[in-house]
């Protein structure tokens, strides 16, 4: 054997014992007579010393490098009084060597593995099997395997089989670009890799599995960003005979195991359930970050008294009451003034305590209004309310910006905060093609009492779906299935797809739908980005094995690359030349 321990398994139990290590020299010590080294893999560090009175070894020892990978036979010995080490889980034992052997030699590093110090993204991924010996990349790693082990127990125990499903499918819209892969034995004609297995797992429901879910890898070529990757992971369940709070409680039921198991922490239950109208007024967005106890306020019926300040007449107002508002200077409140000329919004403040105040408003409304005002909110020493209006769009972009970058600033609490959103709209108007889209994909079911209302009022349409949202991030989103036949063909035809559309890119599901369909519904977690917020990461690309950048380039591989001309000959393509003739 080439070890019959690791690096993190020996204690005091095992003084007097002869065992085998093997692992990366982290970090080699010459005492004159003495070398420490300390031997690491994935499960922790060993010191192990070689002493003078063997020559060979210490003469090996004397060449060791960092990250040599070598193999010790050597004694546990008890570390003597006072060199004990509380930081390493074997830091009360040390190996003294009796063999030694160099299994393989390292060249210079192009950055130690053991530093704290900050270092280039672009170096890490190009190095990307050096970054990964790194402890905290490891932990990491071994968080998001743990994860996962504890999502397929609570399914497995929950009656759900994972069942696999094509990467190789048909290319259908679902709000992002496909990647395509050629057929080579159909030129012309390609796959495309799936965004996720929405039809698939719905089928599956037709089929009556009943209960689905897969841990599984989804393509998407759409612009990235600090939480999104060209390939990702979601974890994909499906339910038969289920209606919207089935599987939200299934999924916060599963969360919450998850945190005690993995984290030891008790997330505060039942998770906060907001309408999309409630979260956009209220905090800006459809994916609130809890932990900022600010809220929007609307001021709209107060400020309808006040013409000369507030130009539209059917313009929201919006108001942030900052309790501790102190950092918020004059020249930041006027940087975020002309940043709201910018959008075309309006923006002013008033600071002050219930006996005065201090703001540009000042001789511009009715003191009524302001005396309304400063009753309405706590004000005291440093308290400041921020008022804006505009477009409903525009505004609420501008003030949940305002609420995250001053949430932050005032302090966030360093914990774990889920709500859900429901009731989206059904449908959003595309302004640029003229034309309404789904929110969220077209396989959506309406709510009931919202039908009468698709032919001549879509945008008054709430869907039967929902998100789960912490700290910010959307972590998941699903719905409840269209399962009629003939409301997904209106569906369909609402999106302006004509009858060959729908055939060509659907008709094996609507086909489907027509041989017996129960009620179903589901939701995709997205797993990097759990992973991510678990690990308390800024980018989920510190919990991806081999991560792209952010222009979706592998920089260990060089991927993706250009191919050679017999290879696209086989395929049957034949690539554009860009203007510069590359």
């Amino acid at each position: 054997m080439l070890r019959t321990h690791t690096c993190g398994e020996l204690r005091l139990r095992d003084v007097g014992k002869e065992v085998t290590l093997a692992g990366w020299v982290t970090r080699v010590r010459n005492h004159g007579g003495l070398i420490f080294i300390d031997l690491r893999d994935r499960f922790g560090i060993t010191q192990i010393l070689a002493d003078g009175h063997n020559e060979e070894v210490y003469a090996l020892a004397s060449k060791l490098k960092s990250e040599y990978v070598i193999q010790i036979r050597g004694t546990v010995c008890k570390r003597p009084e006072g060199l004990v080490n509380p930081k390493l889980s074997t830091g009360e034992i040390e190996a003294k060597i009796n063999e030694l052997r160099i299994l393989s030699s390292a060249e210079l590093l192009p950055f130690e593995i053991e530093s704290n110090k900050e270092l280039d993204e672009a170096l890490r991924l190009r190095y990307r099997y050096l970054d990964l010996r790194r402890r905290k990349t490891q932990e990491n790693l071994v968080l998001r395997h743990r994860i996962a082990q504890s999502i397929r127990h609570y399914l497995t125990q929950h009656d759900f089989i994972e069942v696999e499903t094509p990467f190789l499918t048909k290319s259908t819209p679902e709000g992002a670009r496909d990647f395509l892969v050629p057929s080579r034995l159909n030129p012309g004609h390609f796959y495309a890799l799936p965004q996720s297995p929405q039809l698939f797992k719905q089928m599956l429901m037709v089929a009556g599995f009943d209960r689905y879910f897969q841990i599984v890898r989804c393509f998407r070529d759409e612009d990235l960003r600090s939480d999104r990757q060209p390939e990702f992971t979601q974890v994909d369940i499906e339910m038969s005979f289920v209606e919207a709070q089935d599987v939200m409680s299934l999924v916060e039921d599963m969360l919450v195991g998850i945190f005690r198991e993995i984290l030891d922490i008790s997330l505060p239950t039942p998770f906060p359930v907001l309408s999309y109208e409630e979260a956009m007024d209220k905090y800006g967005a459809d994916k609130p970050d809890l932990r900022i106890p600010l809220v929007i306020d609307d001021l709209t019926d107060l400020f309808q008294k006040e013409p000369l300040v507030i130009k539209g007449e059917k313009d929201p107002v919006k108001s942030l009451f900052i309790p501790q508002g102190e950092t918020l200077s004059r020249k930041r409140l006027d940087l975020l003034a002309q940043e709201a000329k910018n959008k075309n919004l309006f923006f002013s403040w008033i600071r002050g305590s219930s006996c005065e105040y201090s703001s540009p408003l000042k001789g511009k409304i009715r003191e009524e209004t302001v005396k309304d005002l400063l009753l309405r909110y706590p004000f005291q020493d440093g308290s400041i309310l921020l008022l804006a209006a505009g477009k409903r769009t525009s505004l609420l972009d501008f003030m949940a910006d305002l609420r995250i970058q001053i949430g932050r600033e005032t302090g966030v609490t360093d914990d774990f905060r889920f709500c859900w959103i429901v009731d989206f709209p059904l449908f959003e108007w595309n302004e640029d093609e003229k034309r309404w889209d789904s929110v969220h994909h077209p396989f959506t079911a309406p709510r009931d009492e919202d039908i009468p209302f698709l032919e001549e009022m879509p945008g008054k349409v709430r869907a039967k779906a929902y998100d789960v949202v912490l700290n910010g991030y959307e972590v998941g989103g699903g719905s409840i299935r269209i399962y009629d036949t003939r409301l997904q063909e209106q569906i369909f035809r609402l999106l302006n797809l004509s009858e060959k559309a729908i055939q060509e890119k659907f008709g094996f599901f609507v086909e489907a739908l027509k041989y017996g369909c129960p009620p179903h519904g589901g939701i995709a977690l997205g797993f990097d980005r759990l992973v991510m917020l678990m690990c308390r990461e800024e980018s989920i690309r510190e919990v991806i094995a081999f991560p792209k950048t952010q222009k979706g380039v592998c920089l260990l591989t060089g991927a993706p690359s250009r191919v050679e001309k017999e290879q696209l000959d086989v395929l049957a393509i034949d690539v554009k030349k860009e203007e510069n003739g590359a």
